[in-house]
């Protein structure tokens, strides 16, 4: 038994008397064989390399690795609704100017006519594309579309 307590660590160790001390409460006689063997079957399993430190959430990763679509299976991703505009323009008003709005009131874009529009997904930009009507209704044309990975990179 003392050469399994130098393969565990201490915190496995303090782990595994915790165990023994309960399931000798409950009555069970044998438990500590179990631990020990569930111990040794979890080094044998794992290498005896140390471990890296683990990462918090919203921190950059250390290594830029280029980003790829080949990886993860994004099957399960794909049927997940996402909310796609398409931007003409934007303005800055007063509240005093915005009150005074009423029918047939005009408001002065940021944008000359015939510039191509910003189509966004979820506030993202992702294409760029000129106003078409298909069957009474106006539609996008896509004329500039972002690449899968530029648009992965700035989901981080």
């Amino acid at each position: 038994m003392a050469d399994e307590n130098e393969q565990t660590s201490p915190e496995e160790q303090a782990l595994a008397d915790e165990w023994a001390a309960a399931l000798s409460e409950s009555g069970d006689a044998d438990g500590q064989d179990d631990i020990d063997a569930m111990l040794a079957a979890s080094a044998a399993s794992q290498p005896s390399a140390p471990r890296a430190p683990m990462e918090e959430f919203g921190t950059t990763p250390k290594a830029n690795n280029p980003v790829s679509l080949e990886g993860p299976n994004l099957d399960v991703i794909l049927d997940i609704p996402v909310s796609i505009s398409m931007e003409v323009g934007n303005a800055d008003i007063t509240i005093r100017n915005l009150l005074q709005l009423n029918q047939g009131s005009v408001i002065e874009l940021d944008r000359l006519a015939g510039e191509p529009l910003d189509v966004l997904v979820n506030g993202t930009l992702i294409a760029h594309g000129e106003v078409v009507v298909v069957n009474e209704k106006f539609g996008i044309r896509l004329t500039d579309v972002i690449s899968p990975s530029e648009r992965i990179k700035k989901l981080r």
